[in-house]
């Protein structure tokens, strides 16, 4: 039976950070460092946080000092993190994890370090290394797709990057739109004034910059045009200069809107398009976002960011619903792929057996003399 080693120790000392930052009040996110890594014990006393977990077998290494090693470097990049002065929550903890599991390469302090905005105590971030990535992008090009499911982030970042444009006076104006199409509903059911109909259809972006912006300072920019929050169907014949343009729900626009919206562009403007083309609520047209990916992708200073369930920031069973949907999508895109092959075989052998036929001799046969 090979010989069990002792459990092996790391220490880390802590200096000139206050231990409830880093630890959180009532060790919240020492106990989420704890769930990350089951194997690895975690004691603190005084400034000084001792990780231990089991050693492998002689010659050989465990999961725990796998999970050690790991856990280490957790604790390092979250206090990182809480040097710079970031707050950290235990959503931080789940990231920094997730960033070192799938990115082993790249520092989560540096990912979730950067702010983008911060408004009444509230700071807008990239959480994921996809998110990063897709943030950087829009610094970078005049005009920027997000693609991407639900709860990645894509409008919210495209928002926090047009408010900070607006504060840093590199734009005069926001323009945040929407096409107004029905999710299994018709407009003109509903009651009230044309305004009152697509009011809820806007609601998601009024809500948004409420989170980023003083409330009482937005009605303020939407009366002086500052902001405008409008359908799609107002942006037609007109040119947008100097504004930081943001077109949500994308994968809802047909291709001539798309083309019509893309076209709006003016001088000094950045426009950013978001949008999930599994969630296509068109009755019957095809989307313009699906298709704008084929005739866009090779210009220069127009740039595709995907996002996927990694990069989802909401409850982690939506990251798990999306994959499943994923799943069963690409099952049924199989099964419909070869339903179309067997009959296509079926129609070669049918067409050969029917030319067959009409060339045997038995078909004509001779006449009597």
């Amino acid at each position: 039976m090979p010989k069990q080693d002792k459990d092996i120790t790391e220490i880390i000392t802590i200096d000139g950070v206050d231990m409830v930052s880093l630890l959180g009040p009532g060790d919240r996110l020492l106990n989420s460092i704890q769930n990350e890594y089951p194997d690895v014990d975690i004691h603190v006393r005084g400034n000084t946080i001792t990780l231990s977990a089991p050693a492998g077998s002689t010659g050989s290494a465990s999961v725990g000092q796998s999970q050690l090693t790991d856990a280490r470097a957790l604790v390092i990049e979250l206090l990182t993190m809480v040097q710079n002065g970031q707050d950290l929550a235990p959503a931080d903890v789940v990231a920094s994890r997730l960033i070192m599991d799938t990115h082993p390469h790249t520092s989560p302090s540096a990912v979730l370090g950067e702010a983008i905005l911060t408004s009444r105590g509230k700071t807008v971030r990239a959480k994921t290394v996809g998110q990063q990535q897709y943030v950087q992008a829009i610094d970078e090009n005049t005009v920027v797709f997000g693609i991407g499911p639900a709860g990645t982030g894509k409008t919210y970042l495209a928002m926090a990057k047009a408010v900070q444009a607006l504060q840093r006076k590199e734009v005069e104006r926001i323009i945040l739109t929407r096409p107004a199409v029905e999710a299994g509903e018709r407009l003109g059911f509903l009651p009230g004034s044309l305004t009152d109909k697509i009011d809820p259809y806007l609601r998601p972006l009024f809500d948004a910059l409420s989170e980023m912006l003083d409330p009482e300072l937005v009605p303020k920019l939407l009366a002086t045009g500052t902001i405008e929050v409008a359908p799609l169907a107002y942006m037609r014949g007109r040119t947008l200069n100097n504004s930081f343009i943001v077109l949500d729900e994308a994968q809802n626009t047909t291709p001539e809107q798309m083309k019509m919206f893309l076209t709006r562009l003016g001088f000094g403007s950045k426009m950013v398009i978001t949008g999930d083309i599994t969630q296509i609520d068109l009755p019957s047209a095809s989307s313009g976002l699906r298709l704008v990916t084929q005739v866009l992708a090779d210009i220069d200073d127009i740039h595709f960011a995907r996002l996927g369930s990694e990069d989802i920031v909401r409850h982690n069973l939506v990251g798990r619903i999306v994959d499943a949907y994923t799943a069963y999508d690409e099952r049924v895109q199989a099964q419909r792929s070869e339903r179309e092959d067997a009959r296509e075989f079926a129609q070669r052998i049918e067409r050969r057996a029917h030319g067959a036929t009409r060339n045997s001799p038995d078909r004509f046969p001779p006449r009597g003399r």
